[in-house]
């Protein structure tokens, strides 16, 4: 039997979890481990995606000579705070993803099929799974008592050719991984109500 997780726990993943971002005070000077990694993509590889495709290809980014490199592809508005952060994740995703189907989804074996040789559903499917994925990835973060600032702002191709070189992975999103500080968060934005954004039928 399933439970609800406890309030707060929910306060944790969703509530009072915040986006840290704007500047270098975004982020306390406290060091996030390769276990800490580990850990995180243990929780969000169990996410679904689509005959279970797993298109993320995460690279973290943590060392002076790594961060320095994926500056030159940040928006000016996202370098410091991006520096700042003791992690970067840069989420990409496969486009040969497929491959590995045979392997990933048993329960299919035609599976590899519904993808080769077709450029669009490729290209869909990596993104949107790949997006879900990251999208895990910053749940399992909150669990795990980290937090996040995910963001676009940068030149995807310059980050393709500088960590993905020589592979089928193109980058989708970055996400700034830390201690975020509480002392520079801004009112939360407003939200949609339930009757605005959904319908039951």
């Amino acid at each position: 039997m399933h439970t609800p997780l406890s309030d707060a726990a929910l306060d944790q993943i969703f509530r009072t979890a915040r986006t840290y971002r704007r500047s270098a005070a975004a982020w306390l000077p406290k060091p996030v481990s390769d276990e800490q990694f580990r850990a995180m993509y243990d929780l969000a590889k169990l996410g679904p995606t689509s005959a279970n495709c797993s298109p993320a290809r995460i690279v973290f980014v943590k060392t002076v000579e790594a961060k320095e490199k994926l500056k030159r592809a940040l928006s000016e508005d996202n370098v410091a705070q991006t520096m700042a952060a003791p992690v970067t994740a840069i989420i990409g995703s496969d486009q040969v993803f497929y491959e590995a189907l045979p392997r990933l989804y048993k329960e299919s074996p035609e599976a590899r099929s519904w993808f080769a040789g077709k450029p669009e559903v490729i290209a869909a499917t990596a993104f949107r799974n790949s997006s879900l994925q990251g999208a895990y990835l910053i749940i399992a973060a909150r669990v795990l008592g980290l937090d996040c600032g995910p963001m676009s702002g940068f030149n995807n191709a310059l980050v393709d050719d500088l960590f993905f070189a020589g592979s089928a992975v193109k980058s989708n999103f970055l996400i700034n991984i830390g201690y975020g500080n509480p002392a520079v968060i801004r009112p939360r934005e407003e939200r949609y109500a339930f009757d605005e954004a959904c319908r039951i039928v």
